[in-house]
């Protein structure tokens, strides 16, 4: 049996970096959430099938990439 490599194990000092993956994850799921969200509610109002959807998605990956940008900037 091998001693675990000390490396290698997870300390406390790396969970402030699983934080910001984390917090990146959630922003991007987010925000394309609540555009297609939207899409869908308008979809359903106006009656336009699968335009605001596409619109919504189109329109929430651009949101998503502006706040991953954002976030990203802070660490460089």
């Amino acid at each position: 049996m091998s001693t675990p490599d000390p490396e290698r194990d997870a300390s406390p000092r790396d969970l402030p970096g699983v934080a910001a993956f984390l917090g990146l994850g959630a922003t991007i799921a987010c925000t394309l959430g609540a555009f297609v969200v939207l899409g869908l509610w308008a979809d359903s109002a106006f009656g336009t099938s699968p335009l605001c959807l596409l619109l919504g998605v189109v329109l929430g990956c651009a949101a998503a990439a502006a706040s991953t940008l954002v976030l990203v900037r802070r660490y460089l």
